[in-house]
């Protein structure tokens, strides 16, 4: 059984960081990617960043390259996202999700091509 936890949420001011967490198990490490994704009360969940377990690959939305970073400890089964220079416009529940297959061009683009999801985490820039 699949099971995803998010942690590190929290507030913080504009230009602030934050680093969340997302202990995973039970997930296989071939072939599968990880990833963040963002929803606002009344909106679509939206893609942050995304990694293939295999190879490491990263991609990212454009509003949060150069500001975020992805990356994953296979040995702790655990996905991370540091958030620098963080905004206000920032805000909004985070998610952590696993799709046994990688479809590429989707990943950022579709909530739907993703099998697990974890509870959330919020965080909250003030300005």
């Amino acid at each position: 059984q699949v099971q995803l936890m998010e942690s590190g949420g929290g507030s913080v001011q504009a230009g602030g960081s934050l680093s969340l967490s997302c202990a995973a198990s039970g997930l296989p490490h071939t072939g599968s990617c990880l990833g963040w994704f963002r929803q606002a009360p009344g909106k679509e969940r939206e893609g942050v960043a995304v990694i293939y377990t295999e190879g490491d690959k990263t991609l990212y939305a454009d509003s949060v390259k150069g500001r975020f970073t992805i990356s994953q400890d296979n040995a702790k089964n655990t996905l991370y996202l540091q958030m620098n220079s963080l905004r206000p416009e920032d805000t909004d529940m985070y998610y952590c999700a696993a799709a046994a297959v990688c479809r590429g061009y989707y990943l950022l683009r579709r909530a739907d091509v993703y099998d697990y999801w974890g509870q959330g985490t919020q965080v909250t820039v003030s300005s």
